[in-house]
């Protein structure tokens, strides 16, 4: 049976020792209440690790879903580059568009961050909640997008301590800054071969200070500018993201 066409459920991690598996929380209310599955339909259930299996559901409520693993399927392929994604929060919409579009093109990591100019502040509570809604979208894109697995999600931390955690080895490292006169992205990928890990930092709608690009220098991050445009934030990232994935080899068939 050709299991293109069946929907994709994620869990933290599938059960496998007995042949059948549960799906619960939101999955499982959403199999039930919306989409209006039930036993004798067929999915595709995939976990945080990468396995993914054509399962038949059992039985089901909106508490939890049994299926029977049917059988073991091949995990996409996967992708040439490694792209970590470091972003100012930005306002709700905004950030919820841009971590489901990045995670769709193939974003690995995101660290959203908190800068001098960020809009956005948030208390530890309102943090948690964000980052858990984040996750979700993150989650939801990639069934979407037949990702092996979703980008992962990191807490909100401040610019200073995102810098200190960088390393600039076997890594292209940019940050996106619109006073940069000299550097554009295209220049740094004829610059740089074989590139397998790349790093990109955007700033929120007020762009980075002064202090902050020399952090920035000092943490390895290379200043570069992405044309004349004046771009929103969350469009850059998209830019950045997707020319990146489009440099590194990581839009084509091969």
């Amino acid at each position: 049976m050709n299991n293109k066409g069946l929907r994709r459920f994620f869990v933290d991690e599938i059960e496998t020792t007995d042949g059948a598996s549960s799906i619960t929380g939101s999955e499982a209310r959403h199999i039930t209440r919306v989409l209006r599955m039930g036993r004798g339909d067929r999915l595709v259930l995939m976990d945080s690790k990468g396995a993914r299996f054509q399962a038949l559901i059992e039985s089901a409520s909106p508490k939890e879903v049994r299926v029977v693993l049917e059988k073991r399927l091949p995990r996409p392929p996967p992708s040439s580059v490694d792209i970590t994604l470091c972003q100012a929060v930005l306002k709700s919409r905004s950030m919820d568009y841009l971590i489901q579009k990045t995670s769709e093109l193939g974003v690995d990591l995101i660290f959203p961050f908190s800068s001098k100019r960020t809009v956005v502040r948030l208390d530890e509570k309102g943090s948690t909640k964000k980052v858990q809604r984040w996750r979700e979208i993150a989650q939801a894109a990639a069934k979407q997008s037949d990702r092996a697995t979703p980008a992962k999600i990191r807490s909100i931390t401040l610019f200073e301590e995102l810098m200190a955690t960088c390393e600039g080895k076997d890594v292209l490292q940019v940050i996106l800054w619109e006073e940069e006169g000299a550097r554009d992205l295209k220049d740094m990928f004829k610059a740089s071969s074989s590139i397998k890990k790349f790093v990109g930092v955007v700033g929120p709608e007020g762009g980075f200070t002064q202090q902050e690009i020399s952090l920035a220098r000092d943490a390895g991050f290379i200043p570069v500018s992405l044309g004349n445009k004046i771009l929103r934030a969350e469009t850059a990232a998209l830019t950045l993201v997707a020319i990146a994935q489009y440099e590194c080899g990581g839009l084509s068939l091969g």
